[in-house]
């Protein structure tokens, strides 16, 4: 953790000081219905900028609010599975659908099982948006594109003609 324009700091400052305090009355919330694993509160090296530790909850259910809602911090929750099927549905039962990841040492089935996943973006073995791509997420989490030439549907009204004989 350290200062974000640094190139060797892996995790940055929240936003300000009310994005910090929502993310941990998530955490907060999270104890109560998971169990904590890692984090979960305020660096002790600094009591400078806006940070949170990294933060993992284990045996969340898939209906806590921890799992349902975008906290927009580094808070995982870890929801058990049973395959890759039960997997999938877990994913796609949230009212939210920004980005997501999907991980595998085979990166054409990881791509087969995004494909099935219901995200604006998502990453196979990482995630990186690019400039050059659009950005932007689905179900309650749409609100259109940015980057990439479909960011340019907002400003425009497209319009059919159609000539007979």
């Amino acid at each position: 953790m350290g200062d974000a324009l640094d190139p060797d700091t892996q995790l940055g400052p929240l936003a300000s000081s009310a994005h910090r305090d929502r993310v941990e009355s998530y955490i907060a919330i999270g104890k109560n219905e998971a169990r904590l694993v890692a984090g979960g509160g305020r660096p002790s090296h600094s009591n400078r900028g806006w940070f949170v530790q990294p933060t993992i909850f284990a045996d969340v259910d898939n209906q806590a609010r921890i799992a349902q809602e975008e906290i927009f911090g580094p808070v995982l929750a870890v929801i058990p599975h049973d395959g890759e099927e039960d997997a999938i549905r877990i994913a796609n039962d949230n009212p939210a659908g920004l980005g997501g990841s999907v991980w595998s040492a085979d990166s054409a089935h990881a791509t087969d099982v995004a494909r099935r996943i219901v995200t604006g973006t998502i990453g196979i073995n990482g995630y990186l948006p690019s400039v050059g791509a659009p950005f932007g997420g689905v179900k309650a989490s749409g609100m259109g594109r940015e980057f990439g030439p479909e960011a340019l549907n907002a400003y425009q009204n497209t319009k059919s003609i159609y000539v007979m004989g």
